[in-house]
């Protein structure tokens, strides 16, 4: 069996090195910063939807949900979608592409009572669950290492030589193979192995951290979502968070929330409910990485072979995590899929 680099801490990162470890491969994980998943996968909205992306994703989506059960880290959320008359295209789109069933709005309403007037549009997807991620990630770490693998936080890699060598904390690691799960720093990670990109664009995404509208214990609330994901909102511990929803091109960053952009979002929502933001108890943001089309890039670099790419997570590196690491376990025994041609890098070549 091989020796693999894999460069990324993220879900991605240590869910691929725990397949990779399961088939017997000999594996250490580099993670720059302190702990791991600590930029978008620290950072998610924690749901589980298996509707949520295009075809490609979705049967990834498929693949990781029965994975995420076992673990015990999926619980009953739903996800409810509203709108306002302006808005009934966006809304009819959502109904048909992710699943919502219509509902009427005094049942709307007694899911979440704090809607306004301005809903006269509702549908529930029943199906969407909260992620547990902490235990996510926590997991697939554990499973890693419990067949070998070594995983490094503040390991930042510096340099990758052909054949390959990383270049990690000062020290040199000689291995076969190198998996690049490096999230928002992928394309930056493939240069740095002379190898070209592939076009990953990381987008901001900010949410607001409220106190429980009204008062109300929101534990049981399904998330609430805008027509269109102009915006949306769901409970956290106690508390309620609200994204704007925004996808604002930036580079590879520890992402901050734009005080703007935050506001902007927070009016939209507030329009759809009776009671107003008085407060934010803390706001953050983090990074979603597309490829141009918005599918996952998952296989060897046709131009530099041992190279394997696992990226372009975007929003679904959870609910995909388990499924694209199965497709890169494959892909590195030269074993093709039936997504094998969609999540391939050579379709960038």
């Amino acid at each position: 069996m091989s020796r693999i680099a894999v460069i990324g801490g993220g879900v991605a990162g240590l869910s691929a090195a725990a397949a990779l470890a399961e088939a017997g491969h000999q594996v250490v994980v580099f993670e720059a910063e302190a702990q791991l998943g600590y930029h978008a996968s620290g950072r998610s909205a924690a749901m589980f939807d298996e509707h949520y992306g295009n075809e490609t994703v979705r049967a990834l989506n498929r693949f990781t949900g029965p994975v995420l059960d076992t673990m015990g880290v999926l619980s009953p959320r739903g996800i409810l979608a509203v709108a306002g008359a302006e808005d009934i295209a966006l809304f009819k789109a959502d109904v048909e592409g992710m699943g919502f069933e219509p509902v009427a709005l005094d049942e709307a309403r007694a899911l979440i009572p704090i809607l306004s007037d301005r809903v006269q549009f509702a549908g529930l997807y029943r199906g969407a669950m909260d992620i547990d991620t902490d235990a996510v990630l926590q997991g697939f770490a554990r499973a890693a290492r419990e067949k070998g693998a070594r995983v490094f936080t503040d390991a930042r890699v510096t340099g990758i030589r052909a054949g390959w060598t990383i270049v990690a904390d000062g020290a040199e690691h000689e291995v076969d193979m190198v998996v690049n799960a490096a999230g928002a720093w992928a394309d930056r990670v493939a240069v740095m192995a002379d190898v070209a990109p592939i076009g990953l664009q990381p987008y901001r995404r900010s949410m607001a951290r409220l106190p429980a509208p009204g008062g109300h214990d929101v534990r049981a609330w399904p998330m609430l979502f805008g027509a269109g994901e102009q915006w949306y909102a769901k409970p956290d511990a106690g508390g309620w968070i609200v994204s704007p929803a925004e996808e604002d091109a930036v580079d590879p960053m520890d992402a901050w929330a734009d005080d703007m952009v935050l506001a902007e979002g927070l009016a939209r929502y507030e329009a759809h409910v009776t009671e107003p933001v008085t407060r934010v108890e803390t706001n953050w943001a983090g990074l979603r990485t597309f490829a141009p089309d918005r599918a996952l890039v998952i296989g060897e670099e046709p131009t530099s072979p041992g190279f394997f790419w696992l990226a372009g997570q975007g929003g679904y590196g959870f609910q995909t995590s388990a499924g694209a690491a199965a497709q890169l376990v494959e892909a590195v025994a030269a074993r093709p899929t039936a997504l094998a041609k969609a999540l391939s890098p050579a379709r960038f070549r």
